[in-house]
């Protein structure tokens, strides 16, 4: 597989598009006015206490406050909040902990008006930014995200990504960590810790800990009044990707931007030196994102319905508690012996379809898939299996179950931001109302050519439509236009026929049999 990553600038957002072998997996979006991102640390006064919820209201600087649950305070809270007194009493701050004592875990089962009062100064993260009309969701155990691990203060337990099968593998990464981490703080070990060396995994570790003494350099330092004062960021969305996503099979990293080219080059340089060449300024006069084939997938990926190969297509619908996938075979020509044969086909097609989109659209939250019915168990397993693999791909959180007895199969999946929405219809030309983009046209056009062709009883086959497709359809003549490449592929007598009365999206085949 190869992968690239594309970086498309503009004036308010900077977005990003993930490609494998050339199709589009996954689409961010960085809006350079954005307050709170997930990993941001606050240092804020909390608000009003739910003994009910067991749970408190705390100011973040969002639209709606944010929500911190009794369980996401953390065991170590109590040593959080005298960590935080600790910074701003002492003349000499022992950031390693060295000589720092804890207090002891909180109870689990306990009531969070025993431990918080309204007014109380507290730091807390960001762990899922605000969606719909509920405010962020928040944690008072802090975390430092690296590129081969999660740094945990107030801490010692060490533990391994659950991606990592080899149990040798796990066992060396946990000794590895022991061996070399100080004493107060935790590990969580990342996917792409595995098989590195002591160096690379030191190497970061000493560079998660220097940005831990300067949060606690600038905690010992704020002072907050009404309004709370953010005290660590994330990364940027394009580091924090890189540092996320980046393994050996990617080939390029292409940046449209000079200042934020120079940015990415030195951070891969710093987390991944042999792969500097990969990352290349564009200075080419076509759009970055239409050049590398972004624009016209994006087109074709989002809205209600989703076309696969040879006529098969997806219905996702949203509803306000969750997402419902409907998968349809559409006129997919059978060259299967048995029906069975082709739902299993489609239904294969449309799991890998599907474990994209979910990756794509950031859907989150509930998810029911309605697969065609399929009789055979041994064919529903391997549906089941294939989805698994699929989605295990994903670094979000997810589960999913087994096709159930009237074949629908549930998947939940972790929500940490609103889902990528992108409109797909235009103004139609012609009349009111909307209609898909007419770049889809050409593909609508090339399936119903492709389920023609499948019969092969026709000779020639001519293609009426509008002038403005026509042009389009035939521009860069001989040897590079769409109809070459149709003729050539197929090799069929293909013909344009321009209408001048036409709709501008209409089209007609005419079919002359052999």
């Amino acid at each position: 597989m190869k992968s690239e990553l594309i970086i498309k600038s503009n004036d308010n957002h900077i977005d990003f598009a993930i490609l494998r072998d050339g199709k589009l997996t996954e689409l961010y979006r960085e809006d350079s006015d954005k307050k709170i991102s997930v990993g941001d640390i606050f240092l804020a006064k909390t608000g009003k206490v739910l003994p009910g919820l067991n749970a408190a209201f705390v100011n973040v600087g969002a639209e709606k406050d944010g929500f911190l649950h009794y369980h996401d305070l953390g065991p170590q809270f109590l040593t959080t909040r005298k960590y935080l007194k600790h910074l701003r009493s002492a003349k000499k701050i022992d950031y390693l902990l060295k000589n720092f004592t804890f207090e002891p875990d909180i109870d689990k089962n306990g009531s969070i008006s025993n431990l918080i009062k309204n007014g109380n100064i507290i730091p807390v993260q960001i762990v899922k930014e605000s969606i719909s009309s509920k405010g962020p969701r928040l944690s008072a155990e802090l975390s430092l995200a690296g590129r081969y691990m999660v740094l945990l203060p107030f801490s010692d337990r060490v533990s391994v990504s659950q991606k990592i099968k080899s149990k040798e593998e796990r066992q060396r990464l946990i000794r590895l960590v022991r061996s070399i981490k100080p004493k107060g703080f935790g590990i969580i070990l990342r996917t792409v810790a595995q098989g590195k060396k002591v160096a690379e995994i030191n190497r970061d570790m000493e560079r998660l800990l220097e940005r831990w003494k300067k949060l606690s350099e600038t905690l010992s330092k704020t002072r907050v009044g009404k309004n709370p004062v953010k005290v660590f960021s994330e990364l940027s969305r394009s580091l924090s990707i890189l540092r996320d996503v980046l393994n050996d099979t990617f080939v390029g990293i292409h940046v449209d931007n000079k200042s934020l080219y120079e940015e990415v080059k030195e951070f891969v340089s710093d987390i991944a030196p042999g792969q500097t060449s990969i990352v290349k300024l564009y200075k080419g006069d076509i759009p970055i994102f239409q050049k590398f084939g972004v624009d016209r997938q994006i087109k074709t990926s989002f809205g209600k319905t989703v076309s696969m190969p040879s006529g098969a297509y997806l219905v996702i619908e949203h509803t306000e508690a969750l997402h419902v996938i409907d998968v349809n075979s559409g006129n997919r020509s059978n060259k299967a012996k048995t029906q069975q044969e082709t739902a299993l086909e489609v239904n294969l097609m449309a799991a890998t379809e599907i474990a994209r989109q979910l990756q794509l659209r950031d859907m989150g939250g509930i998810i029911v898939i309605d697969f065609i019915d399929m009789r055979s168990a041994d064919n529903r397993k391997k549906l089941y299996e294939h989805f698994k693999e699929e989605m295990s791909k994903s670094r979000t959180k997810h589960k999913v179950l087994p096709l159930s007895r009237f074949g629908l199969m549930q998947v939940t999946r972790q929500r940490v931001r609103e889902e990528t929405e992108i409109k797909t219809t235009e103004a139609n030309p012609n009349k009111n109302g909307e209609v898909e983009a007419p770049i889809l046209l050409i593909d609508e056009i090339q399936r119903e050519l492709e389920k023609h062709l499948s019969k092969n009883i026709y000779k020639d086959i001519f293609i009426h439509v509008h002038p403005f497709v026509a042009a389009y359809l035939t521009k860069g003549g001989f040897f590079k236009s769409i109809l070459w490449k149709w003729r050539r592929t197929y090799k069929k007598r293909i013909k344009i026929i321009e209408r001048d009365y036409f709709q501008y999206l209409k089209y007609h085949f005419e079919l002359r049999k052999k």
